[in-house]
């Protein structure tokens, strides 16, 4: 087990950097679990002949009910229990319900099993960032919550790719067959993880004004530059997400394309763009950091900007080879702030409310992109007469160019909510 003086010096063990590995392939497991279903929309929505509402409560409202009300109590418990055993425990019931998912026959069936997916990883968010932020020193905790958040890319990708392929090729139920149920084995691994001692960390408490008893997590609520973190990325939140969510469905009706291709492209481009974006993202992050206390919002205020003309040549390009292009960019920046808002909320929070903080932000990104941005496209498809049938075919499909507008405009909010919270968390230094 880690000492206490091991996690306050600059070097951690190598025994941080095996949890830290196996942390990582859970949050893989995490996304794998929690996107596969999107790639698939199209051929459940053929088979069952659900509309795009039915689709966005069954890939996004189900798994986000409890997934962000949990997160919460979740996020309280990672404060006081143990932290392994949470996780360990949320992976058995997501992976073994994601698995499920493919005997489902009926809406409510899937829409059971997608709620105890969400009910599952919701044990994950808040406990391992705490985890993490113990098992390393606080210099180092951009970067390590950028490597973890690697899982995001790497999960995202397979999901797309072997998603694709098993759905085109054995059908959509195999996908979550194959894909689910290995979960179950990596969750043992977890349990018998060593936990480390929880530790304050003096430096990031003094440096952030951060909330140092347990009673205080009301003053952290008023904490405007908490309060702009956390709208501010559930903003961009709600547009990167949502490429996840609508992509593949947009490339299938916009540009004819099957989910096998869709799959390979795009588990492709997440890969590639994705980890070194992850990875980096948290250092420019760090970059931004030492120049002034707000300079990681700020960082995420540039991201978002960068999105808007991207997001616009990818929903009006003229084929898709240019909308992949464009594809490719904006995964990169939709990886690229992960680890700086996780690290924003545990600075912010100090060492005694890091996993409520975390399951906040969370609770905002996944509101915002889950619940409300999801249901409004899938809600403005069915408005706009987007409509596919028993054969594949799709009335009105080119109407997916402007429904999707809903993403460039959430980055135009989210930047300049960032930029806000940026100059406020640095006026209070």
């Amino acid at each position: 087990m880690n000492n206490p003086q091991e996690t306050s010096n600059s070097t951690a063990s190598g025994y941080a950097w095996y949890a830290l590995i196996l942390l990582t392939i859970v949050y893989t497991l995490n996304f794998l679990d929690r996107q596969i279903i999107y790639i698939l929309f199209q051929p459940i929505k053929q088979e069952m002949a659900f509309s795009d509402t039915q689709l966005a409560l069954l890939g996004t409202t189900s798994f986000v009910i409890f997934y962000t009300i949990l997160g919460i109590p979740f996020g309280w418990l990672a404060d006081r229990g143990s932290r392994k055993y949470l996780i360990g425990g949320g992976l058995l019931i997501w992976s073994l319900f994601s698995g499920l998912t493919g005997f489902a026959n009926d809406f409510w069936t899937l829409f059971l099993c997608r709620v105890m997916v969400g009910v599952g990883e919701a044990t994950l968010g808040p406990a391992a960032i705490s985890l993490l932020s113990d098992y390393f020193p606080p210099t180092k905790r951009a970067t390590v919550t950028s490597i973890y958040s690697m899982g995001i890319a790497v999960g995202a990708g397979l999901a797309a790719f072997l998603g694709g392929w098993i759905g085109l090729n054995f059908g959509w139920r195999w996908a979550f067959y194959l894909l689910g149920f290995p979960g179950v084995f990596i969750a043992v691994l977890v349990i018998l993880l060593r936990e480390p001692p929880r530790m304050l960390d003096a430096k990031t408490v003094e440096l952030s004004k951060a909330v140092e008893t347990e009673k205080d997590w009301k003053r952290l609520l008023k904490s405007k530059p908490f309060l702009f973190l956390c709208i501010g990325y559930a903003l961009l939140g709600l547009a990167t997400n949502n490429l996840s969510i609508w992509g593949a469905v947009f490339y299938t009706r916009v540009f004819k394309l099957d989910i096998a291709t869709i799959g390979f492209y795009t588990g492709i481009f997440v890969i590639v763009a994705g980890i070194p974006a992850t990875l980096y993202g948290g250092a420019f992050a760090d970059w931004f950091r030492k120049k002034s206390k707000g300079g990681r919002m700020k960082y995420g205020a540039i991201l978002s900007l960068i999105s808007v003309p991207f997001w616009l040549i990818l929903l009006f390009a003229p084929n898709y080879q240019i909308a992949f292009a464009a594809n490719f960019i904006l995964l990169a920046v939709a990886l690229a702030w992960l680890g700086a808002a996780a690290a924003d909320a545990t600075e912010l929070a100090g060492a005694k409310l890091r996993g409520f903080a975390v399951a906040i932000y969370f609770f905002s990104v996944n509101i915002a992109a889950y619940l409300i941005g999801s249901n409004l496209i899938g809600k403005l498809n069915d408005f706009a007469g987007i409509v596919t049938n028993a054969q594949g075919v799709t009335e009105n499909a080119e109407m997916m160019r402007y429904t999707m507008l809903v993403c460039p405009i959430s980055c135009v909010l989210a930047a300049i909510c960032l930029f806000i919270g940026s100059k406020v968390m640095s006026s209070e230094e």
